[in-house]
Parts: structure tokens; C-alpha cells; sequence
């Protein structure tokens, strides 16, 4: 029924649920691996463009936006710097301590 549907022949449907996986399907599992294990070096820090980088440095030849598509298709992501946080409040009525020279 779903053959019907999606207006695809039953024949063609079990043979490309046979097929084996294209070349670059394979190619993109093993960058998968490459990814994972940069990235777990890295404890788990780098984000694609670091991934990126690291992965030209060892003459893979991949760009960018594939790194940063197999690192989503993979859960794999970087951390986040913290955002700044300001401590200190300068504006209060307090007298302000002057400077101490030795």
C-alpha cells in the first residue's frame, strides 16, 4: 500500500532496502568515528570548527558545514562558553576605599 502511495514499484523498493550503502554514505560513517574520537580527546570541548581544523590537519579533505551536519546527525556538540557575568556594582552610594601605596 505504502508503494502505491509514495508511487514507487514494490521490485525497486526491496531492491534499494538490499542495496549496500553508497560510497559516501560510508565515507561519512567513518568521519563519524574520526569526529567522535576528536571530539572526546578534546573532552568533549571542540565544536565543528575546531573538529574541522583538526580533521584538515590530518589531511582528510571534508568541509565545514559536513563536520558541523555529521557532529548534529551524530548528538555530538562543543560547550558553550559561560555568558559574562558582572560582580562587581560600582554604582551605590558607598564611600570608595582610595588606593593603598606601600
Amino acid at each position: 500500500m505504502m508503494c502505491d502511495v509514495l508511487e514507487v514499484s514494490r521490485s525497486g523498493y526491496y531492491a534499494w532496502k538490499s542495496r549496500e550503502p553508497s560510497e559516501r554514505a560510508q565515507e561519512n560513517e567513518a568521519l563519524k568515528t574520526k569526529i567522535k574520537a576528536i571530539h572526546d580527546a578534546s573532552r568533549q570541548t571542540y565544536g565543528s570548527p575546531r573538529v574541522h581544523a583538526e580533521l584538515v590537519a590530518q589531511g582528510e579533505k571534508v568541509g565545514l558545514n559536513r563536520v558541523a551536519r555529521l557532529m548534529h546527525e551524530g548528538g555530538v556538540c562543543g560547550r558553550r562558553r559561560p555568558k559574562f557575568r558582572k560582580t562587581t556594582d560600582s554604582n551605590h552610594e558607598h564611600p570608595i576605599a582610595a588606593n593603598a601605596r606601600a
